[in-house]
């Protein structure tokens, strides 16, 4: 009984974390150039799953265009102007060209090699309300929101959004520490029920053997 028990608590943690994880968290492989060197090739990735419009700006997102990328799966870019924003491309900040949004330059640190501009190709897009204005971190390399003009302006729809990056793996890491701790727990559970299982025919009593049959006198 108490194998049982321990099976079944051990059981229980493993699944509804299990269940969680695919629930409210997504992961992947960074495949190309176009979010270095914030993220390079290689690099795995955790994202929460949220609605699209609780997305900010800065925010790194993945999302579904499949009538912009053949070949379906999720791409990841950053937010640089949401729902109401101007963006606009580029000005110059001393010896900086910089993006502006509603008018004013945005400093971005994590863009590749200082370069905010990366094609020398302007734009000015007025962001429709429901949709995002996305880019690359390495601009020179990067199909992003600039290269779909004629299509709301290059944004894509809230919707398509399937989750936000984030660096805090600390949630991720408290429930694999909670799936783990459940597989121990319904192991052991498993290794008790079979000990006890052992234990018990070992002390099962001897079956005596049949006695021989008694052949009947003859007269």
């Amino acid at each position: 009984m108490s194998a049982l028990v321990v099976g079944v608590l051990g059981l229980v943690p493993a699944v509804g974390a299990l269940v969680y994880v695919r629930g409210a968290y997504g992961t992947g492989t960074v495949p190309g150039q176009v979010m270095a060197p914030t993220y390079r090739p290689g690099d795995r990735i955790v994202w929460a799953r949220v609605d699209g419009s609780e997305v900010r700006r800065g925010d790194v997102v993945v999302f579904s265009a499949p009538d912009r990328y053949p070949g379906g799966g999720v791409h990841m870019q950053r937010v640089i102007g949401v729902g109401g924003d101007r963006v606009a491309c580029c000005t110059r900040v001393g010896s900086e060209e910089r993006v502006t949004v509603n008018g004013k330059p945005i400093k971005e640190p994590y863009v590749s090699d200082g370069d905010a501009d990366g094609l020398h190709r302007t734009y000015d897009v007025k962001v429709p309300r429901g949709r995002l204005f996305l880019l690359g971190d390495h601009r020179a390399d990067s199909v992003d929101s600039r290269f779909f003009a004629t299509d709301h302006g290059g944004t894509i729809p809230v919707d398509a959004v399937r989750g936000r990056v984030t660096d805090d793996h600390a949630v991720a890491l408290l429930l694999g520490a909670a799936v783990l701790l459940g597989g121990v727990l319904f192991l052991t559970g498993v290794g008790l029920g079979i000990g006890f299982l052992v234990v018990r025919r070992r002390k099962a009593p001897p079956v005596p053997p049949a006695p021989w049959p008694v052949r009947p006198t003859q007269v």
